[in-house]
């Protein structure tokens, strides 16, 4: 089993597994196995972290989502919905080594512009940013955490 790096993150257990030279950790989202790599590393601490500490519903978080922008398919790492439905965060998630830049915020900004969420949150497990969005004045707010889910 490769070692992952620490996150900045709390340290959180996972079903891992080795099999035909590969390693893969149990999603308990999805529900299955996934190959794990340094980007899925960060994605299945980053969906504990906001379940158990920021109260965000299992039922509510939408993982890999496959959607069309401008007729291209497209993947969201993560998209939350309000409960009567309407997304209100998607989330960009990198590897650790991968520095969190401008291309990264354009990336979560281009899928957010057909997604219409409140809240944009990209990491890559070190780092982390979170803004919320108005989109009639066309603005973006930093915030300096990551709100729980009853403040959405």
């Amino acid at each position: 089993m490769a070692a992952m790096q620490n996150l900045n993150l709390p340290v959180f257990n996972f079903r891992l597994r080795s099999e035909s030279g590969s390693d893969y950790i149990f999603d308990e989202f999805r529900r299955r196995w996934v190959v794990l790599n340094p980007e899925e590393w960060v994605r299945q601490n980053f969906l504990k972290f906001l379940h158990e500490k920021k109260e965000f519903p299992k039922s509510l978080m939408a993982i890999e989502k496959r959607v069309f922008v401008n007729g291209l398919a497209q993947r969201f790492d993560l998209v939350v919905y309000r409960r009567n439905g309407v997304p209100i965060m998607v989330a960009e998630f990198k590897a650790p080594c991968v520095e969190i830049g401008q291309d990264t915020f354009d990336q979560a900004i281009r899928y957010n512009n057909f997604i219409k969420a409140a809240y944009v949150l990209v990491s890559n497990g070190i780092t982390h940013y979170t803004c919320k969005i108005d989109f009639k004045k066309g603005s973006a707010e930093y915030l300096n955490d990551i709100p729980n889910f009853g403040d959405l």
